[in-house]
């Protein structure tokens, strides 16, 4: 973490001075862009956008307040890589529940259940973050205050509903947007409007994009409970099959004691609702009771239950951009989360990938609205976030089917259990892959940083800094601010100086190109160098000045550019992810952290033509 760089300032310093734009009184008449919703989604993309007070962000939800108990509560690994970059990774890592190991139970021959397997949760370096359980009302409370300590004190709207939408392209700010709250009817105009108001999404009908999709006629029911029971497993992530009375999934919560049950009901006829049943509170602590026999279960208090009826439904685009007109109409309205795709939440997959949601589209309308990218950049938000959602789609229907068959060879692993040990990696949250694009380039240096697969996340891995000696993880450094990576590998035959020469003096290097005058030379890419051998071999007279860069108004040097490998192998990040020790290599990294090319040292034509394509040229 860095700060004090234009000055000594006391106090925490994840609290921002206050811009002069921030956020003060009532709505403003125009906005840059409008949030509809406080869920997931729109926290974090809100989170994003108060980064940048020249931005003019409103987030309106028309519940009175905060949420207070949420119904999701799984955070993948990759959701805890995400608030990594926006800060708040290590307050729920002390805060949370961690799923460490899952056990399978399936049917005892007459005697109850009995315990089948047990596996690790998270295969090994798959990521340095753990899977963890915290109520959804947590992760809320952390974005409302990444929000209120930025530079733009960003603070929702509460109160506010909206029942009109109407866009007009010819016009400055496009979207007008009728908000209903607590002064009345008024209408507010924007340039951007994300609606993020889950699955009856106001914004999303105002579009005309239906959700599509079907139910599986099936009824499950779920609880958060204080529990007394013997069933020794209620501490493990625990999937269960009971013989004839159906199945459980038992998610211990955080806080040592509260655990959430996720319990098979009934089959529902074609055209039967859930609410048809009258399902109560007392049917499901029944319901779990039978299916943990042998073991004792007795309810001492319910925080919450619902009941619910699997279904997933997608919209075809996530934009309000009209079929056909791609190419000659820009979007001015999104919509993400459960306004776009809604399914069943046994995977916890759901908050997951609609975070996701608001992390790939928050960065866009950043670039685009402070004039560093083209308004055309913003297309590629549905084309991105849409085949991901249809892959949850396909994952959630397919689990939930699992999940309710039934006659598994008793003497062989179930298949709910082999299917859930086969996709460890997509409910990690770490099997998103975006296809090629402007955004994410061809493979052709793959080979030089196989552990770095194009598209995909970046794997973090252990790195010594170089100027003071501290271990820590690489991809650490990638914050939610907004700027690109370029990392830097050092190779023993190539020690990178074409390349650096190249980006500090070269018209064409994406570095000058792309920069403002006079802003930080790591305002819009920030570039890191990763060298191959220990650091006390290092002479740090010999690194150039674009490694030590100067920065803001006393032109201070950052001393936190420059990374060695770790001289342990196994914690060597070369040996890690594949990378050429020889050849070395660069590799960019989008502001979402996923890996958007792998170039050769010597390919700085093709660095530059793939910044030319997402960035403007600046002054």
């Amino acid at each position: 973490m860095q700060f004090h760089l234009n000055g000594f300032r006391p106090g925490d310093p994840d609290l921002h001075p206050a811009a002069p734009a921030a956020r003060g009184g009532e709505l403003p008449e125009v906005v840059d862009v409008l949030i509809v919703g406080a869920g997931p989604a729109g926290l974090t993309l809100a989170a994003q956008l108060s980064r940048f007070p020249e931005i003019t962000t409103r987030i309106v939800e028309r519940k009175e307040g905060p949420m207070e108990k949420g119904q999701a509560d799984g955070v993948s690994c990759r959701s805890m890589e995400m608030f990594q970059a926006f800060g708040f990774a290590h307050h729920v890592m002390r805060e949370a529940y961690w799923v460490n190991e899952a056990t399978f139970w399936k049917p005892g021959g007459g005697t109850g259940i009995v315990r089948n397997g047990r596996v690790r949760d998270v295969e090994e370096d798959l990521s340095e973050m753990p899977h963890v359980i915290l109520n959804q009302a947590r992760v809320h409370d952390m974005y409302l205050k990444v929000m209120r300590d930025s530079p733009s004190r960003l603070v929702p709207d509460y109160g506010c509903e909206v029942t009109g939408l109407t866009v007009d392209r010819s016009a400055p700010h496009p979207v007008a947007v009728t908000l209903t709250g607590p002064e009345g009817e008024r209408v507010l105009r924007a340039r951007y409007v994300v609606g993020c108001d889950g699955a009856r999404s106001a914004v999303r009908r105002a579009i005309g994009r239906p959700l599509t999709g079907d139910a599986a006629n099936h009824a499950w029911g779920v609880m958060d409970v204080l529990c007394d029971t013997d069933f020794p497993d209620i501490r493990f992530k625990s999937l269960i099959r009971s013989e004839r009375e159906g199945t459980i999934i038992v998610i211990p919560r955080e806080g040592g004691y509260l655990v959430r049950l996720y319990i098979e009901m009934d089959k529902l006829a074609a055209d039967e609702r859930v609410a048809d049943r009258k399902i109560t509170v007392e049917d499901l602590i029944a319901a779990a009771g039978r299916i943990l026999r042998p073991y004792r279960f007795a309810v001492r208090d319910v925080v919450w239950w619902s009941v619910y009826e699997i279904g997933q439904r997608l919209c075809d685009r996530f934009d309000d951009v009209p079929a056909g007109a791609e190419d000659r109409v820009l979007p001015h309205v999104f919509i993400a989360g459960d306004a776009c795709h809604t399914h069943s939440p046994k995977a916890g997959q759901g908050m997951n990938v609609s975070m996701g949601d608001g992390f790939n589209l928050g960065w866009k309308l950043a670039q685009v609205l402070r004039g560093q990218a083209e308004p055309s950049l913003l297309q590629s938000y549905s084309a991105e976030r849409q085949g991901v959602a249809q892959d949850l789609i396909d994952f959630d229907r397919e689990w939930a089917k699992i999940m309710s068959q039934r006659n598994d060879d008793a003497a062989a692993t179930p298949t709910f259990q082999r299917y859930f040990i086969e996709h460890g990696r997509y409910t990690a949250g770490v099997a998103v892959r975006y296809a090629p694009s402007a955004l994410i380039s061809d493979d052709r240096a793959q080979g030089l940083a196989r552990g770095f697969e194009i598209g995909t996340r970046f794997h973090s891995a252990p790195v010594v800094r170089f100027f003071d000696g501290k271990p820590m993880q690489l991809g650490h450094v990638v914050e939610a601010d907004g700027r690109w990576r370029m990392f830097l590998f050092v190779g023993k035959a190539d020690d990178g100086a074409g390349m650096l020469t190249f980006l500090a003096d070269d018209p064409a290097s994406p570095l000058r190109r792309h920069t403002p005058m006079g802003a930080d030379p790591d305002s819009v890419i920030d570039l890191r160098a990763i060298y191959p051998d220990p650091h006390p071999t290092i002479d740090a007279a010999s690194l150039p000045d674009l490694l030590r860069p100067r920065k803001g108004r006393f032109g201070l040097v950052d001393y936190e550019k420059v990374f060695c490998a770790d001289p342990q192998e196994a914690r060597n990040i070369h040996a890690l992810r594949g990378l050429d020790r020889d050849a070395g290599c660069l590799v960019v990294v989008r502001p979402d952290q996923h890996v958007a090319g792998v170039f050769a040292l010597n390919e700085t034509a093709r660095l530059a033509a793939f910044f030319a394509g997402v960035l403007r040229p600046q002054g």
